[in-house]
């Protein structure tokens, strides 16, 4: 029935814990969790309802698992009202947040601010998205470049802490963030400031993860590693350079005492001008896969990504930040988000929870830097060894378990598999790259534990094929439902209008494998919304479409 259908996207929320080895998160259930995050920072301050449900399925789809976004946003967030018109606090005094009775989102004289925030956070828990939730951007302590103006000392920190901690604490889909771009330690302390707050979100949502968003080029470790209230540390590598050395402040944090799980929770994002500059280029999907391949085999639990357009909420009226130039609804299928999904699929095939990064197979001079740099994470039995750019290299062997490895070659732009050469585990071997232009994943695994199916797509597929969604949508003539089929066969599209009739239906033998398409033309249905179910053998993907003529 329909009904079953619409509650095949509402998704429990587990409760997240730092795992026993102190280098991943795990539910309370014990199974390991992946942060593929997301950077919408104006997420509640531009975004209508609408928009919103357009944004949070487009990144469900493709497998996000984290949205990063401001409660009291960056850009004037302050004075320049939400698109509902509400602004957050009253005369800027943040012990005074300004609510009024009821949270209709039909009477505009009782959804406020904070309920729009909070209807976000649930839709995104009905999707089984986890909100890393900005309390506040960090020019409301310390202005530096940014609006300002600065609201908070020790004592308002602690009554807003309060507050937004009562208001959200119960919510299970919450992981705070301090900070917001500024650095805790700057022309002085302002540690003092940010701990008031912490304590006072604590004291009201003690099971909540929490952590701090730095500036550039450093990790919020730096001030706060030993801190209760402080369960990971994140990092932001920052948007200067090609050459990204994020795995630098990966490898440090990941030897930090006490030791805590670590990510880069800005890189370089997508379609953003190279040092700000648009004369020094813009980075692109290989730079998002640098970035996110290099900090997670180098320790990382998990990685964000980021794109300039759709962070800022970039759209057709609004002044662009750092030179933006594409508006948000068009850049939410850019390829770095599609590419992500892949180095997520990857891990998800192996046991992660076991997983340490080691450059031991490769001697110090061979393991590069930036663009050449060679990264590897493994287990006892497999390593996963990612090459920013195609080389040859000698391997150590006889490091993993077994006497026997099988080699594979992963393209992590596009999830093709190309299956190597099998080893004996002792002594070492030269292995080159299937060329020396793009960036590739050699898997090196004992042949007696994994049993991989010569001929097989991938070495582990999860499923027959991953969704990726449909753009636009909503659409009024048009739409392009974008999938992945893992091996050839027999695909099944079904579309179903909100009583549960199927409107159209469509089955093709497809022999192509990797990315394929459906195109939907709704010229002869009404406006409305519609459920989608793609199938291929067992595996069946769900999906929204929204007609508007």
């Amino acid at each position: 029935s329909v009904i079953c259908t619409v509650m095949a996207f509402a998704q429990e929320i587990p409760r997240l814990q730092v795992s026993d080895n102190k280098h991943y998160l795990v539910t309370d259930a014990g199974a390991p969790f992946f942060w593929l995050g997301d950077t919408a920072w104006e997420l509640f301050h531009r975004l209508s309802r609408e928009e919103t449900e357009l944004y949070l399925e487009n990144r469900r789809q493709k497998g996000f698992t984290v949205i990063q976004a401001v409660a009291l946003a960056e850009l004037d967030g302050l004075h320049t009202p939400n698109f509902y018109g509400d602004l957050p606090l009253i005369n800027d005094n943040p012990t005074r947040p300004d609510t009024t009775s009821g949270s209709d989102v039909n009477d505009s004289e009782q959804y406020d601010y904070w309920d729009h925030v909070e209807w976000v956070i649930d839709v995104a828990a009905e999707k089984g998205i986890f909100i890393a939730l900005l309390p506040t951007w960090g020019d409301k302590v310390v202005v530096k470049w940014g609006v300002g103006p600065v609201i908070f000392n020790e004592q308002t920190a602690a009554a807003y802490g309060q507050w937004i901690g009562q208001r959200f604490g119960m919510k299970k889909n919450i992981i705070w963030i301090l900070g917001g771009d500024r650095n805790a330690v700057d022309d002085k302390d302002y540690r003092p400031i940010w701990r008031a707050m912490a304590a006072a979100i604590k004291s009201q949502a003690p099971h909540h993860l929490m952590s701090y968003h730095p500036g550039g080029a450093v990790s919020s470790s730096t001030w706060f590693q030993s801190d209760d209230w402080f369960d990971f540390s994140m990092i932001q590598s920052s948007h200067s350079s090609k050459e990204i050395i994020n795995y630098t402040y990966v490898q440090s944090d990941y030897k930090r005492s006490p030791n805590k799980p670590v990510l880069d929770g800005e890189p370089a994002y997508e379609d953003h001008p190279v040092n700000w500059d648009p004369n020094n280029g813009w980075f692109d999907d290989a730079d998002v896969r640098h970035g996110a391949y290099l900090a997670m085999f180098a320790g990382a639990f998990g990685h964000t990504y980021g794109c300039h357009d759709i962070w800022q909420m970039f759209s057709p009226g609004r002044s662009p930040i750092s030179s933006a130039r594409t508006y948000w609804y068009n850049a939410l299928d850019l390829p770095g988000a599609f590419d992500l999904a892949i180095l997520r699929r990857l891990l998800e095939s192996r046991p992660l929870l076991d997983r340490v990064p080691d450059q031991s197979l490769l001697s110090v001079r061979s393991q590069g830097s930036g663009r050449k740099r060679i990264q590897i994470l493994r287990s006892a039995d497999d390593a996963l060894i990612y090459f920013a750019t195609g080389t040859t290299v000698t391997i150590k062997l006889g490091i993993l378990s077994g006497t026997t490895l099988r080699s594979w070659w992963l393209n992590p732009s596009s999830g093709d598999t190309l299956i190597g050469s099998t080893l004996n585990n002792s002594g070492a071997v030269d292995i080159s790259c299937p060329d020396t232009v793009n960036d590739w994943v050699l898997i090196l695994e004992n042949a007696a534990v994994y049993h991989t199916k010569v001929g097989d797509k991938r070495p582990h597929p999860v499923d027959e094929l991953m969704l990726y969604g449909n753009f636009p949508n909503p659409f009024n003539h048009q739409t392009t439902i974008c999938y992945e089929l893992f091996s050839p066969g027999l695909v099944e599209l079904r579309i179903f209008n909100l009583v549960g009739q199927c409107v159209c239906g469509l089955r093709e033998f497809r022999t192509h494998t990797g990315r394929n398409t459906f195109h939907v033309d709704g010229d002869n249905l009404p406006s409305g919304c519609y459920i989608y179910i793609i199938q291929s053998g067992k595996t069946e993907k769900f999906g929204k479409l929204a007609l508007v003529r």
